[in-house]
Parts: C-alpha cells; structure tokens; sequence
C-alpha cells in the first residue's frame, strides 16, 4: 500500500513539472521575439542618441555658442531621448506604455506646479546663455544692484558689488527686466557732480578740474574728460564732471577724482557754493 501512495505521488510531481516545464517553455516561445526586439532597440537606439550628441557637439562647434550652455543643453536632449528610448523598449515588451505616459505626464505637471518659479529661472538662465546681453566679467545694472558678473548659473546669476557683497539675482526676473551693461564699449564714463559758486568764472574752473581728472593715473586721456552745468539756482551752480576709465577702475575713478579735484579748487581758490536763506518780516 506504501509502494503505491510513494508511485502515486511520483507520478503527481512529475505530471505537476511537467506542466510548469512546459508553461515556461510557452512563455519563452512567446517572449523570446519581444525580449529579443526590446534588446535590438535599446541597443541601436543608444547609438543613435550618440550620434545625435555628436552632430549637436559639431553645431555648438561651428556657431561658437558659450560652452555652459552647450554642456547644459547636451545634458537636457541626451535625459530626453534616453526617456523616449526606455518608454519604446518598454512598449515593445508589452507594457501599456498609455498608463506610463500618462504617468509621467501628471508628475511632470506636479513637478512643474511646484517649481513654477524655479523653472521661470533655469528659461530665463537658457535665454540670457543664447542672447548674452552679458558675459562673466561685466559691469551690469539691473534688478537694483549694480556689479561684477561673477558666475552666469542656469537658475541666478552672480553679482558682486562695489561694496564686496555677493548678490544672487534669480536669472527670470533679471531675464525680463531691464538691464544696463556698462561694459559693451570697453570704456565708461563715471558721472559725479560738484558745485560752486555763483560768482566764479566757469571756464577757469572747467579749465582747473580737467587738469586735476587728468592727474590721475586710471583716467583715459581719450576719450578726454569733459565738465558741463548741469543746473543753476539755489544759491550755486552745479557742475556735472565726467572722465572715462576701463571697468576695473569705475571705483578708484569715481572717489579719487572726486578727492582730486576738490584738492585743485582749494587751491586755485575756487569757492564752493554758500547756502542762503532769505526771511520775509511781514509785519502787522
């Protein structure tokens, strides 16, 4: 009885492999093409984004484009296109690539929500990165601050100021904003005003404070300094002093011309303005 219960269930195990054999057997029939062709496309579509990042390499190469854009853009097509291959391969082994679409669709308007305005940044970053209304090393004016482009970034843009602040100017407002480059023409014109008296001969002073701009060592003799009046009233006559100097020395400019020519009016006797009031008696 034994003997038979033992050849029974023998028989149980062998019929039971035997199906789950041949059910394996069925699904490598039947998968092995799709497997096979998942393989064939994912290989050849590797290759193909390659060759794609080349012939973007060899674009970048010939129009000269800033090379922190070329990087950033390479990076961005190669994510995209790897995305589109995986979602092929997958369709091509039987995943319902409608339902993964649309996955990645709702989490990329939830990311989107999200970063609303960080991405208003990175298209601003990619603007500015194509149409250069500024480089690393310029003087710029915009978004209230006023300085040395430091680092151009994707998402801010680094400035620093005068006063050796380090400002962080988000790259979307600064995109649409307007900005004020005083480095385009290689030289600048630093603007300060001064005033005088009334009574004192405008041509000699003119002819005192070009000699003194003209001493000092960071201020371009062409174009030549120039001093015009700018407004007369109140008791004085104001003048506007403008000398020219590379960007490095706006600074050294703008305060040691200042101190120079206060220096050489002193001593060509050149008087300052006297502030005056005027009272009225109104009586009974």
């Amino acid at each position: 009885m034994k003997l038979l219960q033992i050849t029974q269930n023998a028989t149980q195990i062998a019929k039971t492999t035997t199906s789950y054999i041949e059910k394996i057997t069925d699904m490598a029939i039947s998968y092995a093409p799709k497997v096979i062709g998942a393989i064939i496309i994912y290989v050849v579509g590797n290759w193909m984004i390659g060759k794609i990042i080349q012939i973007i390499k060899k674009i970048f190469a010939q129009k000269n484009y800033d090379p922190s854009l070329e990087t950033f853009l390479i990076s961005l097509v190669k994510v995209m296109l790897t995305i589109l291959l995986l979602i092929s391969t997958a369709g091509v082994l039987g995943v319902d690539t409608t339902a993964f679409g649309a996955l990645l669709v709702g989490a990329g308007v939830a990311i989107g929500s999200a970063l609303n305005g960080t991405l208003g940044n990175f298209a601003g970053g990619v603007m500015m990165l194509i149409f250069k209304p500024f480089k690393v090393g310029d003087m710029i004016e915009a978004q209230g601050t006023t300085g040395v482009v430091t680092e151009q970034g994707v998402f801010s843009t680094t400035v620093l100021t005068a006063e050796n602040k380090t400002v962080f100017v988000p790259n979307g407002p600064l995109s649409t904003g307007i900005i004020t480059n005083y480095t385009t023409h290689g030289s600048l014109r630093v603007d300060f005003i001064m005033a005088i008296s009334p009574t004192q001969n405008i041509e000699i002073v003119k002819k005192v404070t070009i000699e003194a701009l003209l001493t000092h060592p960071s201020v371009l003799k062409d174009p030549k300094p120039t001093v015009s009046v700018s407004k007369v009233g109140d008791g004085m006559v104001t003048l506007t002093i403008q000398p020219y100097c590379v960007q490095a020395d706006y600074w050294a400019v703008y305060f040691g011309c200042t101190e120079l020519v206060k220096i050489a009016w002193d001593k060509a006797g050149v008087e300052g303005p006297t502030p005056h009031r005027v009272i009225i008696n109104k009586q009974g």
